[in-house]
Order: structure tokens, then C-alpha cells, then sequence
């Protein structure tokens, strides 16, 4: 019988801090956003790619165990971060990425935890929540100036996941060692 044993992470997500590279950018009239906005797409292709792997880890674990494999989500486009990073020159695909990021992070936590609530219905997840309409209306009505508050939420959202999916990881690899050892009495 093959047994699969679950991969650490070998890389950890980076953190942006938002405060030092919008006063980055302050300081290089605006030069500072375009490698913030490339980390930002960059740090969401590696960690959806990441989770993907670790969804497939778990289905494979399951599936060897004869357990109901749930459904790996693998629907997410990778964005190109440098193309998007230098659009930025236009302004409105700021509005676009930020949007996008935001979407896909809200789309990538319901499809996590959807995931982990099949694979181990013993125990709960949290997605957060992640008011898009709001920030919207904000963005719209302090005419754009508004997606500066949605960009600085953006990133803490980003920076929480990755911060809570290190627990989820840890937690995942200690309830499939627990399954392996009591499947072994």
C-alpha cells in the first residue's frame, strides 16, 4: 500500500507591508507601486499554485485511504505579473487589479474551505470575508482615491491568508498523521 506523507511548505509566502511601499512610492513619485503590484500578482500565482499542490497532497492521501476524494479546485488563471505591474501606467488597471485580487482571494477561500470541509468534516475552517461592494462604493465615491484603502485592505486580506493557511497546513499534516495512525491500530 503507498502512503503519502504531507509536504511542508518549502517556501513561505511573503508578506507586502503596505505602509513602507506606499511611502516608497511617496518618495519615487509613484516608481515604488510597480514592483508592489508585481510582488502582489506574483505572491498570489506562487500561493494558489502552492495550495493546489497541497489540495492534490490531501486528495491523493484520501483516495489511498479509500476515502471520498473531494474536488481540487484548479480553475484559476495565473496572471502575468510583470504585464500587469507595467500596466499600471494607465492608472485604470489599478482599479482592475485590485479588483481582480480581491475576487480571487474570496473565490480561492470558499474553495478552500469547501476542500477542507470534505476532506476533514471533523474539523472547521474560516474564510474571511471580504466586502468588494464596499470598497467599490468607496473607490466610486471619493472618485478613486478610495481604492488606496482597498489596495491597504488588500494587502493585510493577503497577508492574513497566508498567515492562516501556515496554521491550516500544520493542522492538515497533523490530522492526516492522526488518520495514519489510527488507520494503522
Amino acid at each position: 500500500m503507498k502512503t503519502t506523507t504531507m509536504q511542508t511548505k518549502v517556501y513561505a509566502d511573503r508578506k507586502i507591508w503596505f505602509s513602507m511601499w506606499f511611502l516608497g512610492a511617496i518618495v519615487t513619485f509613484g516608481l515604488a507601486f510597480f514592483p508592489m503590484f508585481y510582488r502582489l500578482v506574483d505572491g498570489r500565482n506562487k500561493h494558489l499554485e502552492h495550495e493546489t499542490e497541497i489540495e492534490k497532497q490531501v486528495a491523493e492521501r484520501l483516495k489511498s485511504q479509500g476515502k471520498k476524494v473531494p474536488i481540487v479546485s484548479e480553475h484559476f488563471s495565473k496572471m502575468k505579473a510583470k504585464a500587469w505591474a507595467v500596466s499600471i501606467v494607465l492608472v485604470v488597471p489599478v482599479f482592475v487589479i485590485v479588483y481582480l485580487l480581491s475576487r480571487d482571494l474570496l473565490v480561492h477561500e470558499h474553495d478552500e474551505d469547501a476542500f477542507l470541509a470534505s476532506a476533514f468534516p471533523q474539523r472547521m475552517f474560516m474564510p474571511q470575508t471580504i466586502p468588494i461592494k464596499t470598497y467599490v462604493v468607496i473607490t466610486i465615491v471619493t472618485l478613486g482615491v478610495g481604492v488606496i484603502y482597498w489596495l491597504y485592505k488588500v494587502v493585510n486580506l493577503y497577508n492574513a491568508h497566508y498567515k492562516a493557511d501556515l496554521q491550516v497546513e500544520k493542522e492538515i499534516a497533523k490530522l492526516m498523521e492522526e488518520e495514519k495512525v489510527v488507520g494503522r491500530m
